[in-house]
């Protein structure tokens, strides 16, 4: 259902110094605008259905900042915007409801997952898988793992999805793949506050266009530039993610006293465990848990180092993923055995 934030988009001129306090939603938004995105689009679908409304209620200080903002008429049109980061130096975000919107989408976001991109790419999915879900059981992962697009599940508190977005950016363009951001509907609709930064306007937009742009041959998704293609993805921009990840601290490690056990969560289920915590009386009610927790705030790639260290010396782990398949559990066995670690999951 349409729903106007005409009041709420007021929210979205606030600068340093200044703290937000708003929902899930118009903080994702804020953040694309910290973050100097030169283009954002999408196509509406619960959960993230509200982010067009607000782009489209915020259109004055969109055209203030110079950023192309386009309602899509599908998830394939959305993710075909994003082609404007393969030659050029361009953040750009799209929205949709996964995995039926991804589904639409997975033409375009192969060819782009294949070259790779230049500017930024993100594309902030609404996953409407579990509790509360309207369509069908599946999760984004699987798509994630198929094109190496890398996937971020942020824990759902305001702070936690800011600085995501925003890093994503920076991930996105430190290995030249494109990133998707995963939010539940308890997240998109989740409030709370964070400071706020400065909104930045793109380096290139309408109002500044690029003088001398370049097109190269090798960056279009033919054989047998494939190949080359390829080679690169795994060669160059995967190390390069992992890299990142762990300089950057995007995963967080919350210690807790009974270090020969451990749990391992996606980002996005941190919330719901340490509420079953509290109720086996192993976490307080301020969160704080007796068993040490690894939280995924990036679920793939997945960090072996960081990982490898986490278990180290545990006796057992708890893998606390969302549905099936076990993608991360099956990974979780992977990376222990190879470093021979004989924790148990």
């Amino acid at each position: 259902m349409e729903r106007s934030f005409a009041k709420e988009v007021e929210l979205l001129k606030l600068g340093a110094g200044q703290t937000f306090h708003g929902e899930g939603i118009l903080a994702v938004t804020k953040a694309l605008l910290q973050s100097g995105i030169s283009y954002v689009g999408g196509y509406q679908g619960a959960p993230v259905s509200h982010v067009m409304d607000v782009l489209n209620d915020a259109r004055d200080i969109m055209d203030e900042l110079g950023i192309h903002v386009e309602t899509n008429a599908s998830e394939a049109g959305a993710a075909a915007m994003l082609g404007a980061s393969i030659n050029y130096p361009l953040r750009g975000a799209v929205a949709w409801k996964s995995t039926v919107g991804t589904n639409v989408a997975s033409d375009a976001l192969s060819n782009l997952a294949s070259v790779g991109v230049r500017g930024g790419a993100l594309i902030v999915i609404g996953e409407d898988y579990g509790e509360g879900a309207s369509i069908i059981q599946e999760r984004s992962h699987a798509f994630a793992m198929k094109s190496q697009i890398w996937l971020l599940d942020p824990r759902p508190n305001l702070p936690t999805i800011v600085r995501m977005v925003e890093k994503g950016f920076e991930l996105s363009e430190a290995s030249n793949t494109p990133v998707m951001l995963e939010l539940r509907i308890r997240a998109c609709h989740v409030h709370g506050a964070f400071e706020a930064k400065d909104n930045r306007a793109p380096r290139f937009s309408r109002r500044n266009a690029i003088e001398n742009p370049e097109f190269d041959f090798a960056r279009v998704s033919l054989p047998p530039a494939t190949y080359a293609q390829e080679k690169h993805k795994v060669e160059v921009r995967w190390p390069a993610a992992v890299k990142f990840i762990r300089e950057n601290r995007l995963n967080e490690v919350f210690e807790g006293p009974i270090a020969e056990l451990g749990i391992v969560c996606q980002g996005g289920m941190y919330n719901v465990a340490v509420r079953t915590l509290q109720q086996l009386g192993l976490a307080d009610i301020f969160g704080v848990s007796k068993i040490p927790i690894y939280v995924l705030n990036v679920t793939y790639p997945l960090v072996p180092e960081e990982v490898g260290a986490f278990c180290s010396g545990k006796a057992a782990v708890l893998m606390v993923e969302e549905g099936q398949p076990a993608y991360l559990e099956d990974a979780l066995h992977a990376i222990l055995r190879r470093a021979d670690l004989g924790t148990k999951v």
